[in-house]
């Protein structure tokens, strides 16, 4: 590893100008709608809730900073998909993934609406994503997907040996799918914009108001913190991997923590040594896959492989930090493009990823109507989270939409079980995926979580 000294925060965090810091809450107040959680779900329900309801006085409490964990260190990926992923919804809801295709994209297009219309400055590009393959049976992977998703009207391009030149001078990769309904942002920047889009609207924003309690009782819900109290008519959770606030989610979600990499500023000859001179974004299409883009001033962003679970469902900002997972980005970045040796890495960091059973988003209501929450994005919230916050709203104004009638919804969750199983079970499938990209065989226990409905590919 480089002896240079990195900086062990999000390079997009790092980067952005000061922003004014909001006041704790303190005292009592009341509220028509309290949010809870000042990432991009809590931000998404609090914007338009104020547009749906200008006379609605709406209160949102964020535990540190606005944007500051999965919203921030995010590699800023935008995907359409409420279902992490075509083969992820054919699996589970091979008669409404149709459906949930289309809603998909119309989320996509009216984030990309609201982003214009209120003037969010976050390097919105939509230039498609790079899907690469390093093996045989890898090659035969994307070539399946894309196969399925023309079955499903989605526009793919197939790259085999022969072609993957055309996209990557990379000795690592063999084969190629590029996906064009995908874009990219810089994800913190996105945050901070939609923060200032919902003060614009009068949304009041508090931070560092860690929220201890919901109780809902009598005529409102009652929200307390270390110095506050909010009354709320009405409350949408938007904690996710956090520790749950209702019974019903303590095992809905399990924190993963994922890693990245970022490069210090390249050349475009830098850049065209390993041809790639477009702005897709890019992963493999392993199990254990990186992810990987360019940021608007020529960084290269590399995360993801390693995904690691810490028994008890541990969370610490210290977790954040992780030598051994950095060690082996930085060799694999190398090996993948070798002519880029000697490129000095200056970020360094990490953050918590809320994995679901089903590795997509789940929105449901609670307190007697009173109380809506969204969960479970397992990595792929850029987008989808938008989708959660609306389907809180609708929940929580009570009248039926294609949001609330989605599988979405109305399906259930499995929850994780209880520990140690809990550990086994996610460490031994994380064991089974990587004996799988070795190998190209999904061994008994991969097959027994299919059967299950437990089984992810990717």
């Amino acid at each position: 590893m480089s002896t240079k000294t990195r900086i062990r925060k999000s390079v997009w965090i790092d980067r952005a100008p000061a922003r004014t810091p909001q006041p704790k809450l303190v005292g009592e107040t009341t509220a028509d709608l309290a949010v809870i959680g000042g990432g991009y779900t809590g931000l998404w329900t609090a914007l338009h809730a104020a547009e749906r309801h200008p006379d609605w006085r709406i209160v949102l409490l964020e535990g540190a900073t606005v944007g500051h964990a999965a919203s921030g260190r995010n590699g800023g990926f935008v995907d359409p998909s409420l279902t992490h992923g075509l083969s992820n919804g054919v699996e589970r809801w091979p008669d409404e993934v149709r459906e949930l295709n289309r809603l998909g994209d119309e989320n996509f297009a009216g984030m990309r609406d609201d982003i214009k219309r209120h003037g969010i400055d976050c390097d919105w590009r939509e230039e498609g994503i790079l899907n690469f393959a390093r093996t045989e049976w890898e090659a035969e992977w994307l070539r399946e997907g894309a196969e399925e998703a023309a079955k499903y009207g989605q526009h793919v391009e197939f790259y085999d040996r022969a072609r993957v030149g055309e996209v990557t001078a990379s000795p690592a990769f063999i084969a190629a799918l590029r996906v064009e309904e995908q874009a990219t942002v810089d994800p913190y920047r996105l945050a901070v914009g939609l923060f200032d889009a919902c003060r614009e609207l009068g949304v009041e924003v508090y931070e560092h108001s860690v929220v201890k309690r919901v109780t809902n009782g009598g005529d409102a819900v009652r929200i307390q913190t270390a110095d506050g109290e909010v009354r709320a008519a009405r409350v949408a959770l938007a904690t996710n991997v956090y520790p749950a606030l209702l019974p019903r989610l303590k095992f809905a979600t399990v924190p993963v923590y994922d890693y990245v990499l970022a490069t210090e500023p390249l050349s475009d000859a830098q850049l065209k040594a390993i041809g790639w001179t477009g702005g897709e974004g890019c992963a493999d299409a392993g199990n254990q896959f990186h992810y990987f883009r360019k940021t608007d001033d020529n960084r290269i962003l590399w995360g993801g492989y390693d995904a690691i679970y810490h028994f008890g469902s541990r969370r610490s900002e210290a977790l954040t930090q992780r030598e051994e997972t950095f060690a082996k980005l930085e060799r694999n970045f190398f090996e993948t493009y070798p002519q880029l040796k000697g490129v000095e890495f200056t970020h360094q960091w990490g953050g918590m990823i809320d994995t679901s059973t089903r590795f997509c988003l789940k929105a449901g209501l609670a307190g007697r109507g009173r109380i809506a929450y969204a969960l479970g994005y397992t990595g792929l919230g850029v987008a989808s989270t938008r989708f959660g916050a609306d389907a809180m709203l609708d929940l929580l104004e009570g009248e039926p939409t294609e949001r609330t009638e989605s599988a979405l919804v109305r399906g259930g969750m499995l929850p994780f079980p209880p520990e140690p199983v809990r550990a086994m079970g996610i460490n031994f499938t994380r064991w089974s995926m990587a004996a799988e990209d070795r190998t190209g065989r999904r061994n008994l226990w991969l097959r027994t979580m299919d059967a299950l409905g437990l089984g992810f590919d990717s």
